[in-house]
């Protein structure tokens, strides 16, 4: 995850925080964001999906799994974790594999592979590894990411380097089965024995729902979401975006710290 400081959280609201640690916990992080959600009273509709957002002459109708509501403006901040990106390989569709990581407990003693290289994948595969999982990372390229927080890249290099961490580099899942994964390395191909699978191989946006609500995107390899960059309303009047759903692909864009300016950009733009 991403961290921030304890006076950037406090500036969200006048609600008591006390981190334990140099940076936050997710668990401490949470905690901070439901205290301030009932200290403002906020009105949420949990466990919802947004199917459709139409635009009217003068208001929105969000039409959700459970209801419809209507709205004068609409703020869409639903971050790039929303689709994760498949290997497409065969046996991808078994129980054992995960493209999304919850906690490590279920993962003790157990031979995991984690697929990737960057932030994800380092923050799982060193968790992991100190829950005492026996943590196997396969890589496509020849490096951990440059992109892992400063924090975490020695540290995922130092346990790959000393061994705690066994790391294929330049390596490619092909296959994987109930008891085994099967990769291509430099030196051939190899069968590991595992029990789980991870893959850390990124997330992102429901372009679909995206573009079905009116959203463009600039033509690009790695496209990104069209918007006014002072007030962050897109193509459609009063549809704002804010958050890394911004960037688009470029899901390294963005993070806590650098789109929390996008929320005032917004709310200077309505009240005017």
């Amino acid at each position: 995850m991403t961290y921030f400081s304890t006076s950037q959280l406090l500036e969200i609201g006048d609600v008591p925080f006390v981190s334990h640690g140099e940076k936050p916990t997710r668990r401490e992080s949470l905690e901070y964001f439901r205290r301030v959600f009932e200290s403002w009273n906020l009105n949420a509709k949990f466990y919802e999906l947004v199917e459709d957002v139409k635009k009217k002459k003068d208001h929105f109708e969000v039409h959700t799994s459970k209801d419809k509501y209507q709205a004068k403006t609409v703020i869409v901040s639903t971050g790039f974790y929303g689709l994760p990106v498949l290997m497409n390989v065969p046996g991808e569709h078994l129980s054992k594999v995960r493209h999304y990581y919850d906690e490590p407990h279920p993962y003790v003693e157990q031979k995991v592979a984690i697929i990737g290289a960057a932030n994800s994948a380092c923050d799982v595969a060193l968790e992991l590894f100190y829950r005492g999982a026996d943590v196997t990372m396969i890589v496509r390229s020849g490096e951990i990411s440059e992109r892992v927080k400063y924090w975490i890249k020695p540290n995922i290099e130092n346990r790959i380097k000393e061994g705690s961490i066994k790391a294929y580099f330049k390596s490619e899942v092909t296959k994987i089965k109930e008891d085994t994964i099967e990769i291509n390395t430099p030196d051939g191909h190899l069968s590991l024995e595992n029990n789980f699978v991870l893959a850390m191989t990124g997330y992102q946006p429901d372009f679909k729902f995206l573009q079905k609500i009116g959203i463009k995107f600039t033509d690009d390899p790695e496209p990104e979401l069209i918007y006014d960059d002072t007030t962050h309303e897109s193509s459609v009047p009063g549809l704002y975006l804010a958050g890394v759903v911004c960037g688009g692909m470029r899901t390294n864009k963005f993070t806590i710290e650098n789109a929390r300016e996008h929320a005032h950009k917004i709310i200077s733009h309505l009240i005017k």
